[in-house]
């Protein structure tokens, strides 16, 4: 279990508890065991996205407020400088950089992706809204529902994302994508 992990953790335990849900109640709408969401509140399991997407809109706060503990305070612009981002280190074979994190009120999540080789088959996550993929270095198999396509650099993919989906890089090098996750 990392610092990160029980960081956020707590601060969903807490935003959880300020907004009067029970566990059992936010395991009930997110079809999860109460045991996994308690796991989820002790920093025990890893966050995918797709859980920490869904339960932030449960709870009505931004994805970052759990996540980092701050709320976004910019509503015209955000600019972010070559190989910035807030960077979210949470699972060995993904490395994200929120590349809006300052920005409130998104109706669009952006992410610097690195998806680091792993000859395991990904477990599959799903969220609400659409997703926006962009390849820009190295390659990559993207899974949805049953199928599997190799990506390329410059190859792109746009999908439901309730529909779940995983990626991997392919080979034995480092896959880079852009992520857009459309609320």
């Amino acid at each position: 279990m990392t610092d990160q992990l029980k960081d956020m953790g707590a601060r969903l335990l807490m935003l959880r508890e300020s907004t009067g849900f029970t566990p059992e109640r936010i395991a009930e709408i997110l079809d999860v065991p109460v045991a996994d969401y308690l796991q989820y509140e002790t920093g025990e399991k890893d966050f995918s996205f797709s859980f920490l997407y869904n339960v932030a809109g449960i709870l009505g706060v931004d994805v970052l407020d759990i996540i980092s503990g701050e709320s976004p305070k910019l509503s015209t612009c955000c600019v972010v400088r070559a190989g910035g981002g807030y960077e979210i280190n949470r699972r060995k074979a993904y490395d994200y950089k929120h590349l809006a994190f300052t920005f409130r009120n998104k109706k669009a999540e952006p992410f610097m992706v690195t998806v680091e080789p792993n000859n395991a088959i990904p477990e599959r996550h799903s969220h609400d809204g659409q997703e926006f993929n962009y390849l820009v270095s190295g390659s990559m198999d993207f899974f949805i529902g049953e199928m599997v396509y190799e990506l390329g650099e410059g190859d792109s993919v746009y999908f439901d994302s309730s529909v779940p989906h995983a990626m991997k890089a392919h080979g034995d090098a480092p896959a880079k994508f852009l992520a857009i996750v459309m609320k």
